[in-house]
């Protein structure tokens, strides 16, 4: 294929990340041959930013989108921070504690938890390592960038979007089906990417992106070639252009080669 392709834009949970939490020797090689070919290469993930240094390291990459597309770094410099309604957390607080369901809230700099006992965040936490953990207090709700809702009964989905302009995203992990990424219909990873291909004087066809979770979606959309892993959610598969091999089955680097950027 022709098309001179400038910036890769890649998941990380289920995405770069097995469910061992480990990262396959072929997505390393496949990043490590974008980065020498010139593209840019961002980590765009509903995962806090202060959560995921480690990878950025191991992978050498300095640019990301976090929070689900509330917050953007290109080359370790802030693009923009978008905090969520604080109206909103309020509200969805007083949901939680009438639902019995526990969250986790994100600034730039830690985690807050609405029941920092609660079982469910404990194994959340321990899961997506958040070890920036402090309990949630009211002076906070002006500086939240994203929300997960943890052990959420289905049937309670419907009173969480309730509001406009946000939609609840299932966590694709096996084990944490009961979570949900909360995603506002304005702010969300297609939203940060837009703006990062305008920010950087890139064309949509340039663009290539990886996800496997609802979250990816928008994303999915706004890039030129939009994949989903084999291991995605199911419903995601409408939103992609092309769907690879999973994500312990070299599904980047598999994407990559179809492309024609990968010729090994």
């Amino acid at each position: 294929m022709s098309t001179n392709y400038k910036i890769l834009f890649l998941d990380i949970d289920g995405t770069i990340l097995t469910p061992e939490d480990t990262i396959q020797d072929s997505t390393k090689i496949a990043v490590q041959l974008m980065k020498e070919k010139g593209l840019e290469v961002f980590l765009a993930t509903g995962r806090p930013l202060h959560e995921i240094s480690h990878i950025g390291e191991t992978l050498a990459i300095q640019s990301f989108i976090g929070y689900n597309g509330a917050y953007a770094i290109h080359n370790g410099e802030d693009v923009f921070r978008q905090p969520m309604s604080p109206d909103l957390v309020t509200k969805y607080l007083e949901i939680a504690n009438e639902k019995g369901n526990e969250l986790i809230l994100y600034t730039n700099t830690h985690n807050l938890l609405s029941h920092p006992e609660g079982e469910m965040t404990k194994q959340f936490s321990a899961k997506f390592h958040l070890k920036k953990n402090r309990a949630f207090t009211t002076d906070e709700k002006e500086n939240i960038l994203g929300i997960t809702v943890v052990n959420l009964k289905e049937e309670d989905i419907a009173l969480y979007e309730a509001f406009p302009d946000v939609h609840l995203s299932q966590v694709n992990i096996d084990g944490f089906r009961h979570s949900y990424d909360v995603i506002s219909d304005k702010v969300n990873k297609g939203f940060a990417v837009s703006l990062i291909l305008k920010k950087l004087d890139i064309e949509k066809a340039s663009s290539i992106a990886f996800g496997d979770g609802l979250n990816d979606k928008e994303m999915l959309q706004v890039v030129g070639e939009g994949f989903a892993m084999g291991n995605a959610h199911e419903m995601l598969f409408s939103y992609a252009k092309h769907k690879t091999t999973s994500v312990t089955d070299s599904g980047i680097y598999n994407g990559l080669k179809w492309l024609g950027l990968i010729t090994e």
